[in-house]
């Protein structure tokens, strides 16, 4: 699909983003802020979080958390949000036809929300339960646990969900000074993908008219020494075992952050990748695996998955551990090369035919990467990665003191997870 990216930057800093997909009648309408649980410390661990739930709770067109539901429900919209670690981000996708709707909805949200005290109490719960619900999901829980030990005691090491004592003693200001020092027109893109076209840049700045244009951003500091653990284990009654197992890696601005993608996949990233063919095909020691890459601006992640048998803990581990030893050995071979790289294109092709995944990479590129990076050019990047890279990549980062292992179920013996860890 051919694409074009419409960019204007406002006085205030805000930047506005149009891109135009031929031969859909949808839009995604997208705010995306430098606001992600990164920027919390442990006196507001969550408040990210609950913030985004906040701003559903009405502002001054839409008055309550029904009134703002119902204006999406009514046109057949979809209608929701996400907190990451480095971002957070409010979506409204429906057709043209309402796209008037979609943004009077987030701009209200956005520039009008009043965070009713009635509505913050009421919240409290429902977070609590979203909590306990994580906590009774050990793929979810595993995989924050794995990046406390990767990460250490710091903001990027906790999860998004914050503590229970944040969020129940958080008050009303707390999330005004929150919103006030990070949802400025500096760290915010607006992006609008799908049936439109230039002129829609003169709309998005219609409804987006910030009033306060004092920028507060601050960048969140980062320690690479606060990770001292090699393993976390959280012992629980499950009928699976859930492992992850990986290393720190290189940052989403990185220039080998392509050949982590390709390592990645060719680790883990599919059916006929080297974990799911050994690990569970040959050595049926899981049901589930797969491996992934993940960057933030400053650092980077590369982590292997699995639901295991209970008694099939520490094998399992151990064959994970032999797959990174193997790759990082004897490096990778052409025809592996070529199908992980077609696999990742294929992949993005897909989602040029989403206007919801379109409209989130133009937005983190130019919030993140401070740049317009195409899907094309995305595939060149991928295209560019060879076998010599994947291999001096590998070499670097899959070394034993670099393995790091979270797991959730029943006690395994700590003492030869450290020996397959050693």
């Amino acid at each position: 699909m051919v694409m074009r990216l419409h960019t204007r930057k406002l006085d205030n800093g805000l930047t506005l983003q149009v891109v135009e997909m031929p031969g859909t009648n949808v839009v995604t309408a997208l705010i995306l802020a430098g606001a992600g649980s990164r920027y919390e410390d442990l006196s507001n661990a969550g408040i990210a979080h609950f913030l985004e739930h906040m701003f559903f709770k009405g502002g001054e067109k839409y008055k309550t958390p029904k009134e703002v539901s119902e204006a999406i429900d009514e046109v057949g919209g979809e209608f929701n949000a996400f907190t990451a670690k480095e971002v957070a981000g409010y979506y409204v996708k429906a057709s043209k036809e309402h796209q008037k709707t979609a943004l009077s909805v987030l701009s209200d949200m956005l520039l009008n929300a009043r965070f009713p005290e009635e509505e913050i109490e009421k919240e409290r719960g429902v977070i609590l339960e979203e909590m306990a619900m994580y906590l009774d999901m050990p793929i979810y829980q595993v995989a924050w646990d794995f990046e406390r030990v990767l990460f250490g005691d710091q903001p990027l090491g906790r999860d998004e969900i914050g503590t229970r004592e944040v969020i129940t003693s958080v008050k009303r200001e707390d999330f005004l000074s929150f919103r006030n020092g990070l949802y400025v027109p500096e760290n915010i893109v607006i992006t609008l993908a799908g049936a439109v076209t230039q002129k829609d840049l003169d709309e998005l700045e219609r409804y987006f008219h910030f009033n306060d244009t004092t920028q507060t951003k601050h960048e969140p500091p980062f320690d690479h020494e606060l990770a001292t653990e090699k393993y976390a284990i959280r012992e629980k009654q499950t009928e699976q075992y859930h492992i992850n197992f990986g290393v720190r890696a290189v940052p989403r601005g990185d220039e080998r952050f392509p050949t982590l993608k390709v390592l990645a996949t060719i680790l883990g990233g599919n059916m006929s990748s080297r974990m799911f063919q050994t690990i569970r095909e040959e050595k049926g020691l899981c049901y589930s695996i797969h491996t992934q890459a993940e960057g933030f601006t400053d650092t980077g992640l590369l982590t292997t998955r699995a639901g295991v048998r209970l008694d099939q803990v520490l094998p399992a581990a151990r064959a994970i551990r032999e797959e990174y030893n193997r790759i990082a050995k004897d490096g990778i071979s052409t025809a592996e090369l070529k199908k992980a790289r077609s696999y990742i294109n294929g992949k993005l092709d897909l989602k040029t035919e989403d206007t919801e995944e379109v409209a989130l990479h133009f937005a983190q590129k130019r919030l993140l990467d401070k740049e317009d990076g195409s899907f094309e050019q995305l595939k060149e990047s991928v295209a560019a990665v060879t076998t010599e890279d994947v291999h001096m990549l590998a070499k670097e980062l899959l070394k034993p003191e670099h393995y790091h292992f979270a797991g959730i179920g029943p006690r395994i013996d700590e003492e030869k997870l450290r020996e397959i860890l050693s």
